[in-house]
C-alpha cells in the first residue's frame, strides 16, 4: 500500500549522498511523495525527485558528479568560483525546465546574501534556483534571481520543513544530515563555513521539527566529511541502512509492513 508524505531534504554538501540511501529505503517501504522541498544538495536531490528520477538513476548521477568538479575558477568580489557548470550539468539531467513543469510540486530555500532573509524558491528556472540553494558565500559567486543575491539556504533553514508545513502538507518525511553528524576541527574553508551553517539554525526550524507530524530520518554520518566525493558509495549505503532502521521502528509501531 502507497504512503503519501511530503518530504524534505536538508544540507550537508558531500553528506548528501546519504538522501540516495534514504529514497531507496522509502521507496521499498512504499512511499510516494506528494511535495518536495529542499535545501542546498537537498535541492538537487530534490529536484531530480520532482522531474522524474528513480532512486537507481539518481544513485548513477551521484557516483558520476562531484559538485566540486561541477564548478569552475571565476575571480570576482564576490566568489572564488562560479557553479554555472552545475547548472548546465542540471539541465542535462532533467531538461531546461521550470518548476511548474514537476511531476511533484518542489520547492528550494536560498538566503538573501544582503539582508539575511531566507527566500522560497518555487517558481521560474529549476537548474538556476539549485545553483542559489547551493552557493556557499565566500567559495561561490551568488546567484542573481529577481534583484535578490541568493546563496546557501543552509545559513537560514538546512531541513526546509517550514515551507511544506507552511503549504498544509502533512505528514512530512524530514531527513536530516547534520544533528547526528559530529563536527570536527575544520581542514578547510569550505568545512568551515558549512559547519558554521549548522551551528547557525534557526530556532524555528527546532520548532517545526517537533511538530507531531514531522517524521525524521536522520542518518548516522559522524565517519564521514562534507567534502570528500569519494565517500559517496559508502554515504548511499548508510543511509540506506540507518533509513530501514528507522522505518522499521516506525512501521512496527504504527502496526504496518513494508510492501
Amino acid at each position: 500500500m502507497k504512503k503519501s508524505v511530503g518530504l524534505a531534504l536538508g544540507g550537508g554538501a558531500v553528506l548528501g549522498a546519504a538522501h540516495v540511501g534514504v529514497l531507496r529505503a522509502l521507496h521499498e517501504y512504499g512511499y510516494q511523495f506528494t511535495h518536495i522541498s529542499g535545501t542546498s544538495v537537498g535541492s538537487l536531490i530534490g529536484a531530480l525527485v520532482a522531474f522524474g528520477k528513480d532512486w537507481k538513476q539518481i544513485e548513477e548521477i551521484a557516483l558520476n558528479l562531484s559538485w566540486l568538479q561541477a564548478a569552475r575558477l571565476r575571480f570576482s568580489k564576490l566568489g572564488l568560483l562560479s557553479n554555472e557548470r552545475l547548472g548546465k550539468s542540471i539541465r542535462e539531467m532533467i531538461g531546461d525546465v521550470a518548476f511548474d513543469e514537476a511531476e511533484i510540486p518542489l520547492y528550494m530555500i536560498a538566503t538573501d546574501i544582503g539582508n539575511g532573509d531566507r527566500v522560497v524558491l518555487s517558481s521560474g528556472d529549476v537548474a538556476e534556483a539549485i545553483m542559489a540553494s547551493t552557493c556557499i558565500p565566500g567559495i561561490f559567486e551568488p546567484v542573481e534571481i529577481d534583484g535578490r543575491l541568493l546563496v546557501d539556504g543552509g545559513i537560514c533553514e538546512n531541513i526546509p520543513v517550514q515551507v511544506l508545513a507552511d503549504a498544509g502538507v502533512s505528514p512530512i518525511m524530514a531527513v536530516d544530515l547534520m544533528s547526528r553528524h559530529a563536527h570536527r576541527r575544520p581542514k578547510n574553508i569550505i568545512e568551515v563555513l558549512i559547519n558554521s551553517f549548522a551551528f547557525t539554525l534557526s530556532s524555528s526550524v527546532k520548532q517545526v521539527l517537533d511538530r507531531k507530524d514531522v517524521w525524521i530520518i536522520s542518518p548516522e554520518l559522524s565517519d564521514y566529511n562534507t567534502v570528500e566525493t569519494k565517500q559517496i558509495p559508502e554515504l548511499i549505503e548508510r543511509g540506506y541502512q540507518d533509513a530501514l532502521r528507522q522505518l522499521e521502528a516506525w512501521e512496527l509501531k504504527a502496526g504496518h509492513s513494508a510492501t
